[in-house]
């Protein structure tokens, strides 16, 4: 018999079974993003210095500093399979869920005709297409992303000067028949639903937000997301490759000064629930 629980399969040396984490392996404040050479792109361009990266599976984790805070990037993959994996584990790292702040940076596909390509999008609450969630809570659930994390990635996005929009985001189950996309031989049984969406003033479609933010009030950690818009449904165009590189690199610095505004509202808080203007900045 080797001793584990199957509900909690973790090594006796603490590492977190998928991701391959252990307690003090990561910094409470953490930026999640999907893709894995995207993590290293945080590491390499961003931080101010950095360990050894630890992978497991998918999952790819770099930890340093970003302008003297200690933080740490993680990429995920795709989906909010995915995202339930990642921040479930990441939360058995920490003995006080509170202090941590999770914020996702990653791409979506903007449903308004004014957001444009390469714009940010910053989540005020998530629309739950997927079902990952449904495993925690009932429908009627709201995901709705920590006001001081709101705050701060409009901040932040204000001072690196990135066109930003704050809305409601629709978090789908996948990218092709999830989305409305109709790919030859996969029709989508949902091909109207863009155009649903549209009409109920959401902002964007991705696939791993409402996740996140319904995990994180169950547990009691500050999250948000912020994404580059790679598509606009609307029009149907999609961003050059010229220029993505360029909308990416906007997302990641709004995520990363997020986090670090982010540390200021919370001390400039102390004990109260929730930063606001009355209370100033330190």
């Amino acid at each position: 018999m080797s001793g584990r629980s199957a509900n909690d399969p973790q090594g006796a040396d603490e590492r977190q079974y998928h991701i391959g984490l252990r307690p003090g392996d990561v910094a409470p404040a953490i930026l999640l993003v999907g893709d894995p050479k995207r993590a290293k792109r945080v590491a390499e361009g961003f931080f101010d210095d950095y360990g050894d990266p630890i992978t497991e599976r998918e999952f790819v984790t770099y930890t340093g500093t970003y302008r003297g805070m200690p933080m740490s990037v993680m990429g995920t993959g795709m989906s909010a399979a995915n995202t339930e994996i990642a921040v479930i584990e990441l939360c058995q790292l920490f003995e006080d869920a509170s202090s941590v702040a999770i914020i996702r940076a990653g791409s979506c596909g903007a449903l308004q005709a004014n957001i444009g390509l390469g714009d940010l999008v910053i989540t005020q609450a998530a629309h739950r297409l997927e079902e990952t969630s449904l495993a925690f809570v009932t429908p009627g659930y709201p995901a709705v992303a920590h006001p001081e994390v709101v705050l701060a990635l409009a901040w932040a996005c204000e001072d690196t000067g990135a066109a930003h929009h704050l809305g409601i985001t629709a978090t789908a189950a996948g990218f092709y028949g999830a989305q409305g996309r109709n790919i030859p031989g996969f029709p989508s049984r949902v091909p109207a639903i863009e155009a649903e969406l549209q009409r109920m003033g959401i902002s964007n479609l991705e696939m791993e937000a409402s996740t996140l933010l319904t995990l994180s009030t169950l547990r009691g950690f500050r999250a948000g997301a912020v994404c580059a818009v790679y598509a606009n449904r609307v029009d149907n165009t999609f961003i050059a490759d010229a220029d993505k590189s360029a909308a990416e690199k906007r997302c990641i610095q709004a995520g990363l000064e997020g986090l670090l505004k982010l540390s200021s509202l919370a001390h400039a808080r102390g004990d109260r629930p929730c930063w606001h203007p009355g209370l100033g900045l330190v």
